[in-house]
């Protein structure tokens, strides 16, 4: 992978001797403290193959495995060097590969042994305190649908971003005729751009040569208007680094850039005024208005091994002093790729949160401030998953990983989804109601699903999105109500449902409920009017001596003997469901009226409301 595991950027310019753990290894460590992995291991296991048994030539070659993320190698030579204690951070790296290799309760026991060596540790406090943290997030509901890019290569690409006029940027290592980097043998990172079409696929790359050095540059950031761009850039390119003697080697940075549109080229190329040959700033991102810039960085102040930063960008082009995001979101890992969306929800990487293994994607609402999420599978998986951006003009998101090996470009496409939490209280009161029959119906009024309200009077329901719903809610000795869910394109929202305690009026002839309405020409008890029921049946509970006899009317449509027989069937539906909630059936009885007696006497000019109005019940008491 490139450049995740640390910031530095280096080049060998010759070898000398260098001083080593001893004779033997030491070779291999001058090529391992040169960042040369793939040479070192290869020098390590010579000596393991000559027979020799050293602790610290299996964590060297543990960690050249580690650095280069191979984790099945890593893992086997981290299982030898834990056999005698070791540093706190050796057990949470092997706990890391362990994870990745999916062996989760191995690397839960690592991780128990990191907390008991680090207590204090954020990465250690979160462990603890999250012991079922897996499941949890094995059973995250999925929030996008992923597919690798078709314009991936087979070297390293990442760090893609989509701007405003459909032109996607990433970093890429596909330049073959590029000098390597002895980190992971692979060619220097390059800029480059595809278009992307309305039919959402993407043009052949093209490198965007006026960005481009022998150095490592990329990845970038893009303003909203598309004419001023952000990217990381290696220090060697302005000759800015630290020469270490003994090894005879120049050690760079990373830097930021900024750079304005020229036409069709980018130009105007200015080095970041808190860029620093002591510490690397990379992986900016911009925000919509273009006056706050995030970006990750070791510099002094961190929290740990990277940290999320940010800085103001001023009207007059200077910037103010960077502020690091804090511990919410910075631990002692690695915190690395932010990307902020036009509605202000920062992504970023980390590998020191609670996560599936290696580096894992996680989101925080910078608008409210609330708890850190991890993004969930697909997006997240065993192996590292970084740089996600997320366009939102456009919908589409990306995000890289190396899931398969080489890090690759992948598609983010939300699933669109909207969690309704639907809260169930005390109009009078404001007390939390539970044991309440919550029912979502949809826009026919048909019953979708019914759920019980728990202790926290809340219930919780999965909807589609663009889809309008209501919400009827009940409990014994309130009123039922009914509340509207409006369309939405996905989310989480809150639906209140302040329900009444019921206030029947119960006069000396009868029990006036609301209407009782029936659609037309049925007699079947709807969703509605079981609710108002249950008010009647209420009431008949706590007053065990009364009979209460059902009157049932029509409208005036259809013939005299239709309407007759429809009323009286509606009369008997309605005894019927008193009864079936446990009323006795000596105390209930129930007759068809038809069109005989109706409350609104519109004869043939009756609209629709006065219609429905008349084909109601009524319930007169015959006995108390």
């Amino acid at each position: 992978m490139k450049r995740l595991y640390i910031l530095l950027s280096c080049v060998l310019v010759s070898t000398t001797t260098l001083t080593a753990q001893n004779k033997k290894t030491q070779t291999a460590d001058k090529l391992f403290n040169q960042f040369e992995y793939v040479e070192a291991s290869k020098e390590y296991l010579k000596l393991v193959d000559k027979g020799e048994k050293d602790p610290y030539l299996y964590k060297q070659l543990a960690d050249s495995y580690y650095n280069m993320y191979n984790p099945t190698e890593s893992a086997k030579w981290y299982a030898k060097v834990v056999e005698t204690p070791q540093e706190a951070e050796t057990y949470f790296r092997y706990a890391q590969m362990l994870k990745a290799l999916v062996k989760y309760e191995e690397s839960n026991k690592q991780m128990a042994v990191f907390a008991k060596k680090a207590p204090s540790d954020h990465r250690a406090k979160d462990f603890n305190q999250n012991p079922g943290y897996l499941p949890k997030l094995l059973s995250k509901q999925k929030s996008y649908n992923v597919k690798a890019l078709e314009i991936n290569s087979e070297g390293s690409d990442f760090g893609a971003v989509l701007t405003n006029e459909n032109t996607l940027y990433f970093t890429s290592s596909r330049n073959k005729s590029k000098r390597t980097d002895g980190w992971n043998d692979e060619p220097y990172l390059d800029i480059y751009k595809s278009t992307y079409n309305s039919d959402k696929t993407f043009s052949k790359p093209e490198e965007v040569s006026e960005l481009n050095t022998k150095w490592h540059d990329g990845p970038v950031s893009i303003s909203s208007d598309g004419n001023t761009m952000y990217f990381s850039r290696d220090s060697h390119s302005e000759k800015q680094f630290e020469k270490d003697k003994k090894l005879n080697t120049k050690f760079g940075q990373v830097y930021l850039y900024k750079a304005t549109k020229d036409g069709d080229k980018w130009g105007n190329i200015q080095s970041l005024p808190f860029n620093n040959k002591d510490y690397s700033n990379s992986s900016p991102s911009l925000s919509k208005d273009g006056k706050t810039l995030y970006f990750s960085s070791n510099m002094p102040g961190s929290v740990g091994q990277t940290d999320i930063w940010k800085v103001a960008v001023n009207a007059d082009g200077s910037y103010g002093t960077p502020e690091n995001m804090g511990a919410k979101i910075n631990t002692e890992g690695k915190e690395q790729f932010p990307q902020i969306t036009d509605d202000n929800i920062l992504f970023f990487s980390s590998n020191g949160h609670i996560g599936l293994g290696g580096l894992d994607i996680y989101m925080i609402d910078l608008k409210t401030n609330n708890e850190i999420q991890n993004v969930g599978k697909p997006v997240n998986s065993e192996k590292d998953d970084f740089a996600f951006s997320f366009n939102v003009s456009k919908n589409a998101g990306f995000f890289s990983s190396n899931r398969t090996g080489a890090d690759n470009i992948y598609w983010a496409d939300p699933v669109c989804g909207v969690e309704s939490i639907v809260v169930v209280t005390d109009t009078k009161t404001g007390a939390l109601l539970s044991n309440a029959r919550v029912s979502i119906l949809d826009a026919k009024k048909n019953v979708l699903e019914t759920q019980t309200t728990t202790a926290s009077g809340a219930i919780s329901f999965p909807l589609d999105c663009n889809t309008p719903y209501s919400i009827q809610a009940a409990k014994d000795g309130y009123e039922s109500g009914v509340f509207s869910i409006a369309a939405t394109n996905g989310g989480k929202i809150r639906v209140d449902a302040p329900l009444n305690p019921i206030d029947v009026i119960v006069t000396e002839k009868e029990v006036i409920l609301k209407e009782i309405n029936f659609e037309y020409n049925k007699a079947n008890i709807t969703v509605e009017g079981a609710f108002e029921l249950d008010k009647l049946v209420q009431v008949m509970k706590q007053n065990e001596s009364i009979v209460i006899m059902v009157k049932a009317h029509t409208d005036n449509r259809g013939s005299d003997t239709y309407n007759m027989s429809l009323s009286d069937r509606r009369a008997k539906s309605t005894v019927q469901y008193v009864i079936s909630k446990g009323i006795d059936k000596a105390r209930i009885s129930g007759k068809g009226y038809g069109e005989s007696e109706p409350k609104v006497d519109c004869k043939e000019a009756c609209t629709e409301e006065e219609h429905a109005q008349n084909r109601r019940s009524e319930f007169l008491i015959v006995k108390k």
